[in-house]
């Protein structure tokens, strides 16, 4: 297990350890979140690396990674805990054929630990062997209020209480990262429980030096353009722009294709890397029809006006 970070120079260099390029805009919450022990708060457009940073949190730290996928109808049972029920109707039979079915011990019994499923929350509460985890909650914004209510309390005192067993407290509270694709607004009482940081696309630079250290078998000029590549499809406003995600994808296939630059070609053939959606997809291959592909690798595009 890793000592957490001294300063905000320790933090982007842990990061940077794991392959993740951070600048000191979000070491610096990343940073404060481990001192003062508060959950972080991430928001920010899908694929912008967001769930990674906890990914690269628990390799770097040695800790454990518990991961809670939110979506939409997400309840205690699935969260938290539920009873192993055919495990107790078993060993309720098992009683009876035994001759103990009248016995009051039993319903203890099957109340107890050993009967316990446990999920993602009340996991990343209990003693770890590496230290306390590293708790992901993941696409908050799936969820619904009523959970988001819970979530807070659990966040509060990290404590979670099972009526059948008692209140859990975590030892150490774990480490919390949540995140949110900003797909509706989350109540302000959880977010003042949580430094905030809002993480967007990355620059050109940032984004040549992720590229680099997450895929340095392509060459400096395909990483030049994929990067100003992206950078101008991202200028184009389209409903669903590529991530950094689809940008370390984009230049993997084409690492796999033995392209050593991109044409036309490439593109038109791989664009589906890229976009994830058919009119996005129609418009650039339109642009790149009446323009090619050259203005896509010099900086931003402007929409092509038609012929009057």
């Amino acid at each position: 297990m890793t000592a957490l970070p001294a300063n905000i120079d320790a933090t982007v260099e842990l990061l940077r350890q794991g392959g993740y390029v951070a600048d000191r805009a979000l070491a610096t919450p990343l940073y404060l979140a481990l001192a003062l022990q508060r959950p972080l708060f991430l928001e920010g457009e899908a694929g912008v690396g967001k769930t990674e940073i906890a990914k690269v949190l628990a390799a770097t730290l040695g800790r454990d990674l518990v991961r809670l996928q939110c979506y939409e109808g997400l309840d205690i049972a699935a969260a938290v805990y539920e009873w192993n029920y055919p495990r107790q109707m078993m060993a309720i039979r098992l009683a009876e054929a035994a001759g103990r079915g009248q016995d009051q011990s039993i319903v203890k019994d099957i109340y107890g630990a050993d009967f316990l499923i446990k999920r993602p929350l009340l996991a990343a509460l209990e003693p770890h062997a590496k230290g306390a985890p590293i708790l992901l909650i993941d696409e908050i914004d799936r969820t619904d209020e009523p959970f988001e209510a819970f979530l807070l309390e659990v966040l509060s005192d990290y404590q979670i209480s099972i009526p059948e067993l008692g209140t859990v407290h975590a030892a150490t509270p774990p480490i919390v990262i949540l995140t949110s694709n900003r797909t509706r607004e989350i109540h302000d009482a959880l977010k003042r429980r949580c430094l905030y940081h809002w993480l967007d696309y990355p620059n050109a630079e940032r984004e040549r030096a992720i590229l680099a250290a997450r895929l340095p078998k392509v060459g400096e000029r395909l990483t030049a353009q994929v990067v100003a590549f992206v950078q101008a499809l991202r200028a184009m406003e389209l409903f669903k722009p590529p991530g950094i995600a689809e940008s370390l994808d984009w230049a993997q296939a084409l690492l796999v294709l033995d392209a050593g630059e991109i044409d036309r070609g490439i593109v038109d053939a791989t664009l589906g890397v890229l976009l994830k959606y058919q009119d996005d997809i129609a418009r650039v291959r339109g642009e790149i029809a009446t323009r090619g592909v050259a203005p896509f690798l010099s900086g931003p595009v402007e929409p092509a006006v038609a012929a009057q």
